[in-house]
């Protein structure tokens, strides 16, 4: 069955993130944006330059770099900061495992993503960081659905479901103790279909690995995983070249492609409406146990 692809993008949505911006402008002394190059984090620096216009992105950007990212998305990170002039912070998991506060993981599936928890909070607390600004979205992922908009830290990072504060009607509750911080999700409420549509409508740029092109890749478990000299592969596993994109951007390691032949944001919007599985379903972090992600969260994770 062919959906009827829906071209809008409800207002309402951006008017919340811009009100949500402001309203951590005003709550907390050093806010930061968490900044992948993905998608997400593309919106909300729009959605940063609106909500300051005509005044600058009155925070920095944070990227935790893993060494294990997409080469084409830190080159569209480096363009984007300085096309349009914002301050980034880049902090290296390398650094972290250098200084033995990580190990890196073996196998056949070693990945850093679980890793960068460490660096992220060694980078908030350097920074002083009250106010994280971060992409996720509610309907991604079920641990995801249970943050709150200003979503608390304890004074370790760490998040407990079970210990949000209510959030009623538009009321947003920055208060907080000393050594605490919050995350803060300005697009919780959109889906991967409002992203998309929102991208454009503004006709933002975005790295091109989204679009489909042809690469390296090993089939694994049922994915197509980027082939790369990150990836333990066993002799059974022979690359081939294939057309693909990605629906999420996360390290080389996790982030699996699908087989596509959509090259423009318009077919990217009709194969989501087609599209079976979800978006995080070709992510291979979330795959490691039912889970995964909450346990990932409450340790400090993004």
């Amino acid at each position: 069955m062919t959906h009827q692809i829906n071209w809008g993008f409800p207002q309402a949505l951006e008017d919340e993130a811009i009100y949500i911006l402001r309203e951590t402008a005003a709550q907390f002394e050093k806010p930061v944006l968490l900044f992948s190059g993905g998608k997400d984090s593309i919106t909300l620096v729009r959605l940063a330059q609106k909500a300051f216009y005509p005044g600058k992105v009155p925070f920095p950007l944070l990227h935790v770099d893993t060494g294990h990212n997409f080469p084409e998305t830190i080159e569209f990170r480096d363009w984007l900061v300085n096309t349009l002039g914002l301050d980034l912070i880049v902090r290296n998991v390398q650094d972290s495992i250098n200084q033995g506060k990580v190990q890196e993981e073996t196998g056949k599936y070693a990945s850093r993503n679980a890793l960068q928890t460490v660096t992220l909070l060694d980078a908030i607390e350097e920074g002083k960081f009250d106010a994280c600004i971060g992409g996720a979205r509610r309907d991604e992922e079920k641990a995801r659905a249970k943050e709150r908009i200003f979503s608390v830290r304890d004074e370790f990072g760490q998040w407990n479901a079970k210990m949000q504060r209510p959030e009623l009607f538009d009321i947003l509750n920055g208060k907080i103790n000393i050594g605490e911080n919050v995350r803060v999700f300005p697009i919780s409420n959109w889906t991967e279909l409002d992203v998309w549509n929102y991208i454009r409508r503004e006709k933002l740029e975005i790295p091109s690995i989204y679009f489909a092109h042809e690469r390296e890749i090993i089939e694994r478990d049922g994915l197509y995983w980027p082939y790369s000299s990150y990836l333990n592969t066993t002799a059974d596993e022979v690359p081939f070249r294939q057309k693909v994109r990605f629906r999420t951007v996360g390290d080389m390691t996790c982030t699996a492609a699908v087989l596509s032949e959509a090259d423009k944001l318009e077919d990217i919007i009709a194969e989501i409406m087609e599209a079976k599985i979800s978006e995080r379903g070709a992510r291979i972090d979330d795959k490691r146990s039912e889970a995964a992600m909450e346990k990932r969260k409450q340790a400090g994770y993004f």
